[in-house]
């Protein structure tokens, strides 16, 4: 399905699940809890676990804010990141290339900004992009005009469960549902 060549291979991109990012996100329990869920799949079924790790003003590196919730794996990368999009000045192209990865699903933090970039990068870029609509969260920026992290989340879900691009998958899928073996069908 990905445009990409010679990529028959799975990913769970864990993006910017961090101290700092998810202390106040909606349902952060559950969400991480089925991050965790999705992390135990992967390994259980081989695919490649890929962390992405923001870096700013609020998450310096080494601080606590910065910290990853949960742990990866000694031979899982972490891509450091100081931009939404996972794939703007970070070394994740080479990372996947070197993995035969064409197919990312993608779970985190912030709905509204690191998880939409990403998803859209990917697509850009060729890959298959799969959103778990249940292990992704952000925080509740109603106060600066946002809706509510519920709607922005049940929104993000509903438009990227109908995202199209030739030659390239994208949807929705609940954590429970999620294969890493199955391949993907063009979205309709």
């Amino acid at each position: 399905m990905t445009t990409l060549r010679d990529r028959p291979n799975t990913a769970l991109l864990v993006t910017d699940v961090q101290n700092g990012v998810v202390a106040n996100a909606y349902e952060r329990d559950r969400v991480v809890a089925n991050i965790a869920t999705l992390v135990e799949k992967a390994r259980d079924a081989g695919a490649a676990v890929i962390w992405v790790q923001h870096n700013n003003d609020d998450l310096r590196r080494g601080g606590e804010a910065w910290q990853l919730v949960l742990a990866p794996d000694d031979a899982e990368p972490v891509v450091q990141k100081a931009y939404p999009d996972a794939f703007e000045e970070t070394e994740l192209e080479a990372v996947l290339a070197a993995r035969g990865i064409g197919r990312l699903v993608v779970a985190g933090a912030q709905t509204d900004e690191c998880i939409r970039s990403t998803l859209h990068g990917a697509v850009v870029r060729g890959y298959d992009a799969t959103l778990v609509g249940d292990a992704h969260t952000t925080e509740d920026l109603s106060e600066w005009g946002a809706p509510p992290p519920g709607d922005v989340i049940a929104h993000t879900n509903l438009y990227w469960g109908n995202h199209q691009a030739p030659g390239r998958a994208a949807g929705t899928v609940a954590t429970a549902d999620v294969d890493f073996a199955a391949t993907p069908s063009l979205s309709s």
